[in-house]
């Protein structure tokens, strides 16, 4: 069975930084491409970041987060991580991680339909 557990979320002032992580398991991770998707209250789900397997492409990132924030894979401990520096009230959402075993166009990336495996998310509140 497929996992993907995140954590690092919380309750930060504009300016800060933040460290999302999200752990898998069930998979073989060195196969799967990783993404990072967010949704804010009363919008829709948004792509933020996606990181393929090594050898498989480039990293994708949302132009509103270009610069800010930074995907990374750790194979080792099945991980990928968002750091997320510089935030803005506007980057409040619950954060997701999803996996795919497929590594198309960057539309195609970034439109989430690709992701077979999602986790459950973590909140990040940014004030202001």
């Amino acid at each position: 069975q497929v996992q993907l557990v995140e954590s690092g979320g919380g309750l930060v002032q504009a300016g800060d930084s933040l460290r999302l992580s999200c752990a898998a398991s069930g998979l073989t991770f060195g196969r799967y491409a990783m993404g990072w998707f967010r949704q804010a209250p009363g919008k829709e789900r948004e792509f933020v970041a996606a990181r393929p397997w090594i050898g498989g492409g480039s990293t994708l990132y949302a132009d509103s987060v270009k610069g800010r924030f930074t995907i990374s894979r750790y194979s080792a401990k099945s991980t990928v991580t968002l750091e997320m520096n510089s935030l803005k009230p506007e980057d409040t959402a619950a954060y997701y991680c999803a996996a795919t075993a497929r590594w198309g166009s960057p539309a195609t990336m970034m439109g989430g339909d690709e992701y077979a495996y999602w986790g459950q998310g973590t909140q990040v509140t940014v004030s202001s």
